[in-house]
């Protein structure tokens, strides 16, 4: 009956170094994703389009774009 009364007593604790554990490497994974992927948004997001500026034909057609 003893190891019964340990195991849910330490049950919670477990659990909550196993969720702690998990999100330690999901952490470490994201960190490695982004460092690796870093440059690649930073482009992205310098392609947006000017709003105030009207889409003209010569702009969609314009082989050499900025």
């Amino acid at each position: 009956m003893g190891i019964h009364y340990d195991y849910k007593s330490t049950k919670s604790a477990k659990l909550m170094e196993k969720q702690a554990k998990r999100e330690k490497k999901l952490a470490e994974k994201k960190a490695k994703r982004l460092a690796k992927e870093g440059p690649k948004k930073e482009e992205l997001q310098n392609k947006t389009l000017d709003a105030s500026k009207p889409i003209t034909l010569d702009f969609l057609t314009n082989p050499n774009k900025e």
